[in-house]
Parts: structure tokens; sequence; C-alpha cells
């Protein structure tokens, strides 16, 4: 008879940040899509309930027509603002600042970038804009390197979540350095959520057997030769790799090891001779 086991949670199921229940562990983008329909389409194949929005590439004043907003089903996705080509903790602060006073949200994903050709984070600067918008009441989900020590940094001057990038934006390469993603784990109890590199499907399965949080992506998806095709990749990715994580990996080995164990076989009988 088989042995009952425990049903282990949905592979791409709940998890919270900041007391807010989230559905699904898949974070999307709204820019670089071919037209803000097949964005639509992107967004409910990867069934994601949170995307990021540019606040300084929206149109907020509503006068040159419909906008990225007007394709977002704001009553089950809920937007997270974005501090997206700032380079300076003044700069991102005041537009955090801009996108709350447009009512987006109280809650952002906070970008401080340091170098406008790898769009690595300027660690320095995104500690001190962290710690004045949550002095200021915001919600902070914070982009950052996969340092570890930033990472504990930033928990302690009170953010949601820590964003390591896997590789830099819109890079395609995945997660580089596995082993830092594990130290960033270990360094923070806040979620921690892989942020920046996908690629393609099997690159937020690898983030996720991490055992992080989730992973927040865009270019992969918008820039596929079919957005709405591999955002359907990238939630049934992101639940393989949950899946994969909570069930445990074998460990692994130098040498083989045979799938049918040698004990108890039946022996072969003896050769005669010719």
């Amino acid at each position: 008879m088989w042995e009952e086991v425990e049903v282990i949670e949905d592979g791409n199921g709940e998890f919270q940040i900041a007391g807010r229940t989230m559905r699904s562990r898949l974070v999307l983008g709204t820019g670089k899509y071919p037209d803000l329909q097949i964005m639509k389409a992107a967004h409910e194949a990867s069934d994601c309930d949170m995307v990021t929005v540019a606040v300084r590439r929206v149109d907020l004043s509503g006068e040159s027509g419909p906008t990225v907003l007007d394709y977002i089903d704001r009553g089950r996705i809920q937007l997270l603002p974005n501090t997206a080509g700032c380079f300076t903790a003044e700069d991102a602060v005041r537009t955090a600042r801009l996108g709350r006073e447009a009512g987006l949200s109280d809650w952002v994903k906070l970008e401080v970038l340091g170098d406008e050709r790898t769009l690595l984070p300027d660690g320095v600067a995104t500690l001190e804009a962290a710690r004045t918008l949550v002095s200021e009441g915001f919600v902070v989900l914070v982009y950052t390197s996969d340092d570890p020590v930033l990472a504990r940094q930033l928990e302690d001057a009170g953010v949601a979540a820590v964003m390591p990038a896997g590789s830099p934006i819109g890079s395609g390469q995945g997660v580089l350095n596995p082993w830092n993603i594990r130290l960033v784990l270990e360094a923070v109890s806040v979620p921690v959520v892989v942020d920046a590199g996908v690629g393609t499907a099997s690159d937020v399965t690898l983030a996720m057997e991490l055992g992080v949080d989730g992973v927040l992506l865009n270019t992969a998806v918008a820039c596929a030769s079919d957005p709405v095709g591999m955002a359907r990749a990238m939630r049934d990715a992101c639940s393989a790799g949950r899946y994969a994580f909570l069930s445990g990996r074998i460990p692994r080995r130098l040498y083989g090891s045979a799938s049918s164990p040698l004990e108890g076989h039946i022996a072969e009988p003896p050769r005669r001779g010719c």
C-alpha cells in the first residue's frame, strides 16, 4: 500500500509582502511590449497579480490618450510604481513621491542606478533613498545588487522586500551568481525577489529552486517573439521551480548511483564452461 503523503503548497502559491497576500510569485513589467493589447494578454497569461510601472514614462495627465494604466485590471493587479531611470537618491525619492501624489500607490519599487551601461544599482544612494522613503510611509521593494551585507542594511532600513539582480537589467543572462543569492536569503528575513536578467523560462526555474520568494522580469516576456506564450512559460517555470525547492533535490555526487539498488538482487546462475 502507498503511504499517504502531505501535499505541499501550490508551486506558484501565495506569499506575503508587507502584510499583503500575493497569489502569484511572478511579477511582470509594462514596458517594451509591441502594443498595449499584447501587454494585457501577457499579464493575463502569466497569472501575475502585480506589475511594475515606470512613473517617469507614464503620462499622468491623461492628455495623450490611453496609457498603460488603461490596460491594467487594477481590481486584480496591483501597481508597483518604479523609479526606473533615476541615478541619484534625490531623483528617486522625488519620482516616488510623484507616483503617490498621482494616486498610483504608496508602494514603490526603488531603483537608483549607478552606471548607464550596465544599469547596476548604486548601493550607497539606494540605501539613502530607502531610508527616506520608509520614513515617509512608503512600502519599499528595493532593486539591489546580490550583496548580502547591503541586503541586511536595507532590511534594517525598513524595506518590505529586497530584490537582488540575477544579472544586469535586460541582459538575458539569467542568474549569474546563485551562491550570492543564497547568501542574501540567509542574511535577511524579508521576502527576496530576484529582479533583472531573466532571459527564458529555465532562468526563472533556477531562481525559484534557490528558495527565493519570487521573480520579477520584463524584457524576457515583452521582447520575446511571442510575448503571450513566453508569459505562460514563465508562469509554469515559476511553479516548477517552487515545487522543486519545496520537494528537495537530491545531492550532487561525483560518481554514479544506480537507480536500482544491488542489495537483494537475484544472482545470476553460474556460467558453464565450453
